[in-house]
């Protein structure tokens, strides 16, 4: 027989592939393969990893001549919608800054008076597995949550505790906005700068579904006129995020795509 070929062309720990050795299996570890480099050798392969860099669209399916399985490696659905929380929590009290300063040997209390979670609007764009737990996680809190969800049905809503509502209502009407979307042609810059001056003044926008959801620039823009409060992000545009427009502005707070 055959022996199973897979290639693994996110980076992953050495353990996840030692997986793979230990039960037979080939592995060539190629990470930061480039869409040409990917369709020209994915027909040699009967499984592939990946993580979230890879994009698996249909030219390189068609490409995919022997594959049999795809596996993406993940922290799964709970983790990424509490890192949202966690991530609301930081843009409502300023913890990137306050940690920083107060490291630095400051002691600037009075900068640092952050706003509170308690009876706020949770506007969620995207109310599927991710969205539904981050609602859960919100209610909590005692917020009140309206979701945008074109597949959210209005029984589902009723389950879930949260308002279905329009986008532009969800703009109008939230004190902080998490996004729980995947990156489509109708979801690209769905916070476009456009959207963005929609919000409420002080707002505060929590990524951690994909890079491309918010026009970072305009967003860049809204922190530094102070339109919108602050804002914390796990995800951008270009990953790794070695430099980004968002960085340095003020209240914002960044992570390398923890909730993956």
């Amino acid at each position: 027989m055959t022996k199973p070929k897979v290639l693994i062309s996110d980076e992953i720990s050495q353990a996840a592939i030692d997986i793979f050795t230990r039960r037979g299996v080939a592995v060539d570890y190629k990470p930061g393969l480039t869409k040409a480099e990917l369709i020209a050798i994915i027909g040699e392969y009967s499984g592939l990893a990946i993580r979230s860099n890879t994009k698996v669209d249909v030219d390189v399916l068609a490409a995919a001549t022997n594959l049999k399985v795809i596996g993406r490696a993940g922290i799964g659905v709970i983790t990424t919608a509490e890192h949202a929380i966690a991530l609301l929590f930081a843009a409502a009290r300023q913890i990137g800054a306050a940690d920083a300063s107060t490291q630095a040997g400051k002691w600037e209390k009075n900068r640092f008076n952050g706003v509170e979670l308690y009876a706020k609007t949770l506007g969620l764009i995207g109310c599927g597995n991710i969205g539904s737990i981050a609602a859960d996680r919100a209610l909590g809190l005692k917020m009140k949550v309206v979701a945008y969800d074109p597949f959210l049905s209005h029984e589902r809503a009723i389950v879930l505790g949260v308002e279905k509502v329009e986008l532009d209502e969800l703009l109008q009407r939230a004190d902080a906005i998490t996004l729980h979307v995947p990156l489509t042609e109708k979801t690209k810059n769905i916070l476009s700068r456009e959207n963005l001056a929609k919000t409420k003044k002080g707002v505060l926008i929590v990524n951690c579904a994909r890079g491309g959801l918010v026009d970072e620039q305009a967003l860049a823009d809204a922190l530094n006129s102070g339109h919108v409060g602050a804002a914390a992000f796990d995800v951008f545009t270009t990953e790794p995020a070695r430099e980004n427009v968002l960085f340095g502005c003020p209240n914002f707070t960044a992570t390398p795509h923890l909730g993956a």
